[in-house]
């Protein structure tokens, strides 16, 4: 396991991290053969979980929905910035490495999915697929649970939303554009930077911004409603690239865009404050003094309405920037409502049939 000063290739973080949570503590280990092709790139551990179910009911005033599904803990594109890597400690691993090293999977969660739905008195909400994780990170290319749970979601005609960072996503054309075509399925691709020297190192395993647009190309031809976050915006990195993505989601075909500002809750400060020590040594401390200066001089901001858009002046000038942008590329567009009145449960033994 790689301490402080050691560089993962790969990897997003650039060493272990101790969890807040356990006494256990990381020191640096040479990783001996690091430059021989095999150790290139360290495997990922897989370990299956049995939640006793699937849906999390989403309280923050700040986020626009209800109900998250996550069919992974820990994501394997290994984003150095991730908002989600201190949910890793609760499951007793690490907010660095292990959380790109370590995925929990919940093949069950199709089957916890259906069991909810036909509960009595569900009510019909959009279900965001993910909140914590990435639903088509490298691992689903096998596992392919999220493919099984656009089947539930398809044969019980409810709506569902999804963010992701890969082009995986095509795999599901077939699945999007059914769903789509009856009003129950949106995506959201979420693209941080056109320069993909930056891109690989900053998101290592996601796909390339170049596959992220051809995958808003292609579902929006095949008449799927797609959204692109530009998420998150790194004062100092990539603030001054969010013109050049907004016009290029905009030809490819999404029909809206949206913004988050750079957060560093929790053990990511620490995470992206190496991240940039090993990969823009240079640049580090401009940065974090940027990002800090976004958040009232916070670098861990938790407050809800300012976590996600920052405040201050430099907050201001990116709102007003991504406004601007945003209007002249994306006027007269928008994300149709999904529809609500489609629900049907169908038989029990059904989607056997899938």
């Amino acid at each position: 396991m790689a301490g402080d000063g050691e560089l993962v290739k790969g990897r997003g973080a650039g060493g272990a991290l101790s969890n807040r949570f356990l006494q256990r503590q990381y020191g640096a280990v040479h990783p001996e053969g690091i430059d021989e092709p095999e150790e290139l790139d360290r495997p990922t551990r897989v370990v299956e979980v049995f939640p006793k179910s699937i849906l999390n009911r989403v309280n923050s005033p700040d986020i626009p929905f209800t109900w998250s599904l996550n069919p992974y803990q820990g994501c394997e594109h290994g984003c150095s910035y991730c908002y989600a890597r201190p949910t890793h400690e609760y499951w007793g691993y690490d907010a660095a490495l292990d959380f790109e090293q370590v995925v929990l999977v919940k093949r069950n969660a199709p089957e916890l999915l259906e069991r909810t739905l036909r509960k009595r008195g569900w009510q019909v909400d959009p279900i965001m697929l993910s909140g914590a994780t990435d639903p088509y990170q490298p691992v689903e290319r096998k596992e392919r649970i999220t493919r099984r749970l656009l089947e539930v979601f398809l044969a019980f005609g409810h709506p569902v939303r999804l963010i992701t960072k890969n082009a995986l996503v095509l795999r599901d054309m077939d699945l999007l554009s059914e769903l789509a075509s009856r009003r129950l399925a949106s995506v959201a691709l979420s693209i941080t930077t056109l320069d993909e020297d930056l891109r690989r190192d900053l998101e290592p395993r996601t796909s390339t911004a170049a596959n992220r647009l051809r995958a808003v190309r292609e579902l929006s031809a095949a008449g799927v409603p797609v959204h692109v976050m530009v998420a998150p915006i790194i004062p100092g990195l990539t603030d001054a690239g969010v013109p050049a993505v907004l016009k290029a989601a905009a030809e490819a075909g999404a029909r809206s865009a949206g913004y988050t500002m750079l957060r560093t809750n929790g053990a990511v400060g620490e995470v992206f404050r190496r991240w940039l020590q090993d990969h823009l040594p240079d640049r580090a401390s401009k940065v974090m003094a940027q990002t800090a200066h976004a958040h009232g001089g916070r670098m861990n901001d938790s407050r809800f309405g300012r976590r996600m858009r920052g405040e201050g002046a430099h907050a201001d000038a990116i709102a007003r920037m991504f406004t601007v942008f945003r209007e002249r590329h994306f006027s007269g567009r928008s994300m149709p409502p999904l529809a609500m009145d489609q629900f049907r449960p169908p038989p029990e033994g059904q989607l056997e049939l899938f």
